[in-house]
């Protein structure tokens, strides 16, 4: 029993999208509607399940910041991440295993898309290191 992070590339699916972090300006937004629509029931089916945690969308814009001693923070848009690298969103799940944070991720990934086909993206799991279950399993 763990925590899980769920996170959406903006990758693309098998075939990896040209400029990812710009598909969805591709989507009707009808597509845009069905496919949020997607995420929402999805995230539904897992409250249902007392697996969901939390989630969002994220937009690719950015800023790169870090400590650079007493008093300073610089602030830049670079180092420049590829766009592969880029984070589209995240859904946090506690579920009872490994395979079912797989299974959670598999149904997540086929989110439809341009023309309502899933976009088989890619997911990144990953548990949460030290963190309990805050979900009770018979």
């Amino acid at each position: 029993m763990a925590k899980y992070l769920l996170l959406k590339h903006y990758r693309g699916g098998p075939q990896p999208h040209p400029n990812a972090a710009a598909m969805m300006d591709e989507w009707t937004p009808e597509e845009i509607e069905v496919h949020i629509k997607y995420m929402d029931d999805f995230a539904e089916k897992l409250r249902e399940r007392g697996e969901f945690v939390d989630g969002q969308a994220l937009s690719p814009e950015g800023a790169f910041v870090r400590y650079d001693g007493e008093g300073r923070a610089p602030v830049t848009d670079g180092p420049f991440a590829e766009t592969k690298d880029l984070i589209a969103g995240w859904m946090v799940i506690d579920v009872e295993s490994k395979e079912r944070a797989y299974e959670a991720a598999a149904e997540l990934s086929a989110a439809p898309g341009k023309d309502g086909k899933p976009l088989h993206e890619w997911l990144e799991v990953r548990p949460f290191y030290g963190v309990p279950s805050t979900v009770e399993y018979p």
